[in-house]
């Protein structure tokens, strides 16, 4: 009698177990997962900045296949203006060239991405210098 009483028990117990087991698979399947949607849209501008009196003289901005030039642009600041890009493009890619007139100058190229700088190039000095950003949504 003893021996059934213990069988009994340990086929409750595993057929406990058994559906226990089954619940938590059915429930974690049926979760909404809010990572499903492998590309997003993001909020994206270029920035090229000089300081001290330099001239930009060129600028180049790539997103995905689709390439932009600028040349000559008027002021010692060029932004983009804030444009959507699906992170499927993958990459994005800002070049500037400006004359600095002297060591302290410096040309600044910024990458915006949903209104924080995400990347940022410096350089300083005098004559002709180029600023460039690579940036692409694939990197972990």
């Amino acid at each position: 009698m003893k021996q059934f009483y213990k069988s009994k028990s340990l086929l409750r117990l595993s057929f406990l177990f058994v559906l226990l087991f089954s619940v938590i698979t059915v429930v974690n399947s049926c979760k909404k997962d809010d990572d499903d949607e492998e590309f997003k849209d993001h909020v994206v501008q270029f920035e090229v900045k000089t300081t001290t009196g330099g001239v930009i003289k060129a600028i180049v901005t790539q997103v995905g296949t689709t390439k932009t030039d600028v040349f000559d642009p008027t002021g010692t600041t060029w932004t983009s203006g804030e444009f959507f890009v699906n992170s499927s493009q993958a990459q994005l890619n800002l070049d500037a060239r400006a004359e600095l007139p002297d060591a302290d100058s410096e040309l600044v190229a910024n990458l915006w991405i949903d209104g924080e700088i995400v990347r940022t190039d410096k350089k300083k000095g005098a004559g002709p210098l180029v600023a460039s950003i690579d940036y692409s949504f694939l990197e972990l």
